[in-house]
């Protein structure tokens, strides 16, 4: 009896769990075959939002005068002990991108159907710069974003909107100095390609606004854009 190269790769696989076993990057448990990157214990234990239901929420008070935005909506609160900052952090530094697919999936499955989306043209991450994107191996925003698209169906862009700076991390700085360490530091490529769109900006997390402020700037080039913004996050 011959065996496939199916049957040797799920050989192979099985062989793997045996001495490396995926495990829940929150909990620590041993994943099921079905499970990705977190088991969905922890993923029913997300503490949403929800607020893609209320207008003038805490995001968008935020943001209130800063860009013109039609709506902003966080899918959870980030907070210190929390389950979502363990998933973030795998995410952005410990080579996971399947968990922004994840969470962006889950995140659409609950906006499907809402007003939020209703007008909605394209999905947009917020751009790393190519540095920072080579040396991580993938933007997370944009498997945030790839997730949200598998749920929502709608199209997303990457490439157009491009980082043109590379600048420090935001970590550990004050709200002034955020903005001054991302202001012109966005452009976009091709404004044409926006125009007169109704954008969904995707990032990780919202704590104040500055990144997507200056993404929103930028985007302003685009005649009659529309912009709204969605999170995985929120810290306030």
């Amino acid at each position: 009896m011959t065996n496939s190269p199916m049957r040797r790769t799920n050989l192979l696989k099985e062989f793997s769990y045996l001495f490396f076993p995926n495990v829940c990057a929150v909990c620590g448990e041993e994943l099921l075959r079905a499970e990705e990157g977190v088991c969905l214990r922890c993923l029913y234990q997300l503490p949403r939002t929800n607020n893609f239901r209320e207008e003038e929420n805490a995001a968008e008070k935020l943001m209130a005068g800063r860009i013109p935005f039609v709506r902003i909506a966080s899918f959870c609160v980030y907070a210190k002990g929390g389950i979502l900052p363990p998933l973030i952090h795998q995410l952005k530094y410990h080579h996971q991108p399947d968990i922004g697919i994840l969470l962006g999936r889950v995140y659409g499955e609950d906006l499907l159907g809402s007003d939020f989306l209703k007008t909605v043209d394209i999905i947009v991450p917020v751009p790393l710069h190519p540095t920072k994107e080579k040396s991580r191996g993938y933007n997370q925003a944009e498997m945030i974003a790839m997730g949200l698209s598998d749920a929502t169906s709608l199209p997303f862009s990457a490439g157009n909107l491009i980082r043109v700076v590379y600048n420090p991390t935001q970590t550990k700085r004050t709200k002034t100095q955020r903005w001054e360490n991302v202001k012109d530091i966005f452009k976009v490529e091709d404004p044409e390609a926006y125009a007169d769109k109704h954008l969904l900006l995707v990032d990780d997390v919202i704590t104040t606004g500055s990144t997507l402020e200056a993404c929103g700037v930028a985007l302003q080039s685009c005649s009659n854009v529309k912009i709204s913004i969605a999170t995985l996050g929120e810290v306030f």
